[in-house]
């Protein structure tokens, strides 16, 4: 038998859902049947399984050892991880922190310690935010990716409800995302909303463009002011309006500018002997447009956050001279 005392992370979720997410191997079909047959019960008596858990309660689980997971590594392995972390705003419920390039997001099969999810779960153990072992299936996510050679802002829940209700604004566009790059030569207009179509290519981390619709491809928009043009280069900003894998690389080289440093979509070795090894890219500003869905979150409705000092614009003072 297992007994989990419900809090705050947990509530709000219905017994069956919970019951799934804290054991593994079990169909919902064998969920349901041990719901019905008091094999879990909450506060001592049975329960439906659509019951919304309260902070407070105490489901108990009357099943195999089996049905629980084994702990696959130590529920403090995020130790391991640098303390360096560069936050950009925090509050009780979420955490903005400017991600370096070459830093990555999550574990991939070549870094498993050192990741910026590692960082930020380490940085709130040691404020006393956080504790695996108090946790049942909760533990404070990252709601956005960039990729690895890209740098700037990324958004961290510190609490289920915030995870929910970021992901729900990500997912209905309601969060602006604003980049700067450095572009090889000069686009074709001063500010334009760029439509094309994205296909990925099966078994290659890339993309194609297309101008027009065809069968597999995604629609891709993309709006670009052209901040300041030297020298063979521009610095340009973008607004994200989807969010398509390698958007602004594929669609700016597209276009016929590609990023400076772009291996992938650009001429980067080129661009190497001017100190740029990946893609000038960053994620340097947030903008909530929260409305009435943000819930818990609506003080954050109508405010921006920036990366004040982002190197890019240094890079391209330097770099044009």
């Amino acid at each position: 038998m297992k007994a989990f005392n419900i809090n705050l992370n947990d509530c709000n979720q219905r017994l069956d859902r919970f019951t799934a997410k804290v054991t593994c191997n079990m169909s919902s079909t064998l969920i349901n049947k041990y719901i019905r047959l008091k094999r879990i019960k909450v506060n001592g008596k049975r329960a439906e399984n659509n019951y919304k858990l309260k902070t407070g309660d105490l489901v108990e689980m009357y099943i195999n050892d089996e049905f629980f997971p084994l702990p696959q590594k130590s529920p403090l392995f995020f130790l391991n991880a640098s303390d360096k972390l560069n936050i950009v705003y925090e509050d009780d419920n979420i955490i903005l922190c400017d991600k370096p390039a070459g830093l990555i997001v999550h574990e991939d099969e070549k870094e498993s310690s050192d990741t910026l999810i590692n960082r930020i779960l380490k940085y709130l153990y040691m404020k006393g935010e956080f504790d695996p072992e108090r946790e049942h299936c909760f533990t404070p996510a990252l709601c956005n990716r960039i990729d690895r050679n890209t740098g700037g802002i990324v958004i961290g829940a510190k609490n289920a409800e915030a995870l929910r209700i970021i992901n729900l604004l990500i997912k209905e566009r309601l969060i602006e995302k604003r980049y700067l790059l450095i572009a090889c030569k000069r686009p074709p207009k001063q500010r334009d909303i760029v439509t094309s179509y994205m296909k990925k290519l099966e078994g290659e981390n890339r993309v194609l463009v297309f101008d027009k619709p065809c069968e597999g491809a995604k629609t891709a928009i993309t709006e670009y002011e052209l901040l300041e043009y030297k020298n063979g280069y521009s610095l340009i900003e973008v607004v994200l309006h989807t969010g398509r894998t390698h958007q602004i690389r594929a669609q700016m080289a597209h276009l016929g500018c590609p990023l400076l440093g772009d291996g992938k979509y650009g001429i980067n070795r080129e661009d190497k002997h001017l100190g740029f090894k990946n893609q000038a890219l960053y994620s340097y500003k947030l903008t909530f447009d929260a409305q009435k869905k943000a819930g818990i979150l609506s003080y954050l409705n109508k405010k921006s956050f920036e990366v004040k000092d982002v190197y890019l614009r240094r890079e391209f003072e330097r770099i044009t001279k």
